[in-house]
């Protein structure tokens, strides 16, 4: 589990809550109404602006935001430098049972993608077409938060009008403007909470951890054309290692 996505979400709403305690009861910044068309609202847009597909996975693409499991660049390094050596002394056929214990179904088929003799040209064209698929996977995914990020305030400000229009109303009573504007303005604060704690830090998040597993899987397909290619361990993690910020490069040590 990602603990910096998940507390950072639960510190922001404590400190919100925390706030709003402070100041007053929490029943004055709770309205059924506005929460159905901000919540409730945006959502219907979603299924307007994205197939249903997409929507009805948005739930899976929270868990990648907070359950992903990226390898550390050391980690990959080490296990194509024990591959590259291994490949030296036995062959690339020994690779096989290597392919068998990875659970990443990418690195397993690029491995036997290797065994099978195919030339380099062919594996790198698959293997760069599969990444460019999980690109557009990945974008969908932050995309549906960035534009849920967009449309949630708006139904905010939508709620807000319906709720000054309602005040207008009723102007007749002093007495009742106060909680009516209360009212009005807190289908913005909705909108706003909902966009700027949830929406749009998860669509960033979804961002970086795209960026990370790209980032591992160029690694893969580069050390695997290394080995192909009979390079030495040392070259192949000279080479790697070229493609990462110097904290995080696999040392001679390691």
């Amino acid at each position: 589990m990602d603990l910096a996505t998940l507390g950072g979400l639960v510190v922001t709403n404590v400190l919100i809550l925390a706030a709003i305690l402070v100041g007053g009861p929490l029943g004055a910044f709770i309205d059924v109404a506005s929460v159905l068309i901000v919540v409730m609202g945006s959502i219907s847009i979603m299924f307007v602006c994205f197939p249903g597909s997409h929507v009805k996975n948005a739930l899976s693409v929270v868990r990648k935001a907070l359950f992903v499991d990226v390898r550390n660049p050391e980690q990959v390094l080490q296990l194509m430098r024990e591959m590259s050596a291994r490949a030296r002394r036995e062959g690339v056929l020994v690779l096989e049972d290597m392919a068998s214990d990875q659970e990443d179904e990418f690195l397993k088929k690029g491995i036997q993608m290797v065994v099978d003799g195919h030339e380099p040209s062919a594996i790198e064209e698959v293997l760069y077409n599969e990444i460019d698929k999980i690109t557009e996977r990945h974008k969908e995914g932050a995309d549906f938060f960035e534009q849920w990020g967009t449309y949630a305030p708006a139904m905010g400000m939508i709620g807000t009008l319906i709720g000054l229009v309602q005040m207008l109303q009723a102007l007749d009573d002093p007495a009742a403007i106060g909680p009516a504007m209360a009212v009005a303005l807190l289908t913005t604060l909705y909108g706003s909470v909902l966009a700027n704690v949830v929406a749009l830090p998860i669509a960033h998040k979804l961002q970086v951890r795209s960026g990370e597993e790209l980032a591992e899987k160029n690694l893969i397909v580069q050390g695997l054309l290394s080995i192909l290619a009979g390079e030495s361990p040392r070259f192949l993690v000279d080479r790697l290692n070229a493609q990462l910020p110097p904290s995080e490069r696999l040392s001679e040590a390691s």
